[in-house]
């Protein structure tokens, strides 16, 4: 079967933000998505995107069960090390199931490197929840390093109120 890696277009922002929602709902948690096609385009299509993303598409002869021939994504942005230097962080990794176990996620996972490695990364970057352990497996068997195992750090976030709270503390 024929696979197109290729960057996304604005057009293909309804599709990304399907399979985003089929990701949450694999990743069992489907009410934390908030976005839509529409913040999609404006961040991704912008003067000043804020992430990259790449699209699997197949043939129309070989489109899904429901009609899609674009069954997979990886979105990225860049970030920076202040001890390495550039990086690419892989914020979401998705194929579709039925066209899993096809090379597709490592095609798509392997243009994301590429594209760091064009842009002088260091790093390419990602996290994976601790009971998805056929993806940590897969990342590990492509020579990730399982840094909270290795190095112990946690991955935090502020959102909400707590971004709220500690946005009003800046003088």
């Amino acid at each position: 079967m024929k696979i197109t890696i290729r960057p996304a277009k604005p057009e293909d922002c309804k599709d990304i933000e399907r399979m985003i929602m089929e990701l949450a709902v694999y990743e069992k948690m489907p009410d934390q998505v908030k976005i839509s096609h529409k913040e999609l385009e404006r961040d991704g299509f912008g003067p000043n995107p804020f992430y990259q993303c790449l699209v699997a598409e197949v043939p129309e002869e070989h489109m899904s069960k429901d009609g899609q021939t674009k069954v997979g994504y990886a979105l990225f942005f860049y970030t920076y090390s202040t001890w390495k230097g550039r990086t690419v962080y892989m914020e979401d990794l998705y194929v579709m199931p039925e066209y899993r176990g096809k090379g597709i996620g490592k095609a798509l996972m392997a243009t994301v490197a590429k594209v760091a490695k064009e842009k002088h990364c260091v790093r390419l970057q990602l996290s994976v929840l601790d009971w998805n352990k056929p993806s940590l497996d897969f990342y590990l068997a492509k020579g990730a390093e399982d840094l909270t195992a290795k190095e112990g750090w946690h991955f935090l976030r502020f959102h909400g109120i707590a971004l709220d709270n500690l946005a009003q503390e800046a003088p």
